[in-house]
């Protein structure tokens, strides 16, 4: 997919949108709080009334036509369909490519875990993956006995996804491939960094040496306009509860249908199955890799949020107001003295990661480690942000819910960590 190029990225955005903006924050009652400035949509979204009510109404729907029975088994299953067909809509995929999952951690365990690894085969990480990935690797070398290899995506944390620097991204993973490599674990938008990796490029550049993709989209889902078909992705896995501002609890994974004769669930339950008995028979869509029973109640609350979103612009809209936005912070943080910003370009995601330099910042709270900074920020000023352990830096994420009220509150009281 194309990036939004600088040109486009404008620092004065629309007032009218800005006036519209507040009336659908009005929908979201965490942004209604008195002085809240939210920049933790890379942690958790924000979820709308429509959708915490429906909550509510469906726990109660299902207790009124009785739990387990018949009628309430219908509805579970109409739910879980219409739901399915949403995701697939909005990743321009087929409802039957899409697993249904509880997040993105589990999600990339179903792809770490399905291949038939062999002592001796070799996955390629790079050194911004999430600890949750990670540790899911290093249990699979355990028990197999492969090899993991790491290559060094830090040094290329300022180039773009579609500038003239994004063939270093794949050329530098392509070096580290080894002739019994048999997958790459990569994040389509880094956690840590913002970064956007030139994933196309990549999965081609991969299936070319016989290499599956297999993707951490916790950052990406909700951020990007998204054809997954078009992507070349093997798995894709993600969260709702991020960038889609639904219920926690909530994810799906991508699966590529050309590969799913070569994989096998792990974990085995009777969503998975056809029914056929006596010996088991995978059913072969997306749901051979669920398990049982879910918290069907949550389903129509995603549906709601996508639907919230879309009512305010399109996706590609959204990504370039989220451009936008980060465009504007990563510039005032940049202007500011001791503030570094880890990236020395503007981010082409929601995510914008800084550290104090508290050579510069004489305040007593600038002095403080970078988690006390948020939790000084939270509990005084009212700013919702992240500390990150690595890199050791405070990280916010802007929304296109995020208006430049909260964009300069932040900086204000930023400025502040500078004063005696």
């Amino acid at each position: 997919m194309g990036l939004i190029s600088s040109a486009v990225i404008s620092d004065n955005l629309e007032r009218d949108r800005e006036v519209d903006l507040f009336d659908h924050r009005s929908q979201f009652p965490a942004l209604e709080v008195a002085h809240r400035h939210y920049f933790n949509y890379g942690g958790q979204g924000v979820i709308c009334a429509d959708a915490l009510d429906s909550i509510t109404k469906n726990f109660r729907h299902i207790e009124s036509i009785g739990c387990f029975s018949n009628a309430a088994g219908a509805w579970m299953m109409a739910e879980y369909g219409a739901t399915k067909d949403a995701i697939a809509q909005e990743l321009q995929v087929s409802p039957n490519t899409i697993t249904l999952t509880e997040n993105t951690t589990i999600g990339c365990n179903i792809a770490l875990w399905a291949l038939d690894w062999q002592q001796g085969d070799r996955i390629l990480l790079s050194d911004c993956e999430h600890p949750g990935i990670i540790a899911s690797v290093v249990q699979i070398q355990k028990r197999f006995g492969i090899e993991i290899d790491y290559f060094p995506l830090t040094k290329t944390r300022n180039s773009s996804a579609d500038g003239e620097d994004s063939i270093s991204v794949v050329e530098l993973l392509v070096q580290h491939l080894q002739p019994k490599t048999r997958m790459v674990m990569i994040s389509h938008i880094c956690w840590n960094t913002g970064q956007v990796l030139p994933l196309k490029a990549i999965a081609q550049a991969c299936h070319e040496r016989n290499v599956l993709v297999t993707v951490d989209a916790a950052q990406s889902v909700g951020v990007l306009l998204l054809n997954l078909e078009d992507s070349g992705a093997d798995f894709y896995a993600f969260t709702t509860h991020k960038w889609w501002c639904a219920p926690l609890g909530l994810g799906a994974l991508y699966i590529r249908p050309e590969i799913f004769d070569q994989i096998e669930p792990v974990f085995v339950g009777w969503r998975g199955l056809t029914g056929k008995l006596p010996i088991p028979q995978w059913r072969q869509d997306g749901a051979k890799f669920e398990v049982a029973s879910s918290t069907y109640a949550l389903y129509e609350a995603l549906r709601i949020a996508i639907a919230k979103a879309n009512s305010w612009g399109s996706q590609s809209q959204r990504y370039v107001r989220i451009c936008q936005l980060s465009k504007i912070l990563w510039e005032k943080l940049d202007a500011l003295p001791h503030i570094d910003c880890v990236r020395q370009v503007p981010p082409e995601s929601g995510l914008i990661s800084f550290t104090i330099n508290r050579e510069l910042a004489k305040n007593e709270i600038a002095q403080q480690s970078h988690s006390l900074i948020a939790k000084h920020l939270e509990l005084e000023h009212q700013i919702l942000i992240r500390a990150l352990p690595e890199p050791d830096c405070l990280r916010a994420s802007v929304h296109y819910l995020t208006s430049i009220t909260d964009i300069d509150r932040l900086i204000v009281i930023l400025e502040t960590l500078s004063i005696n």
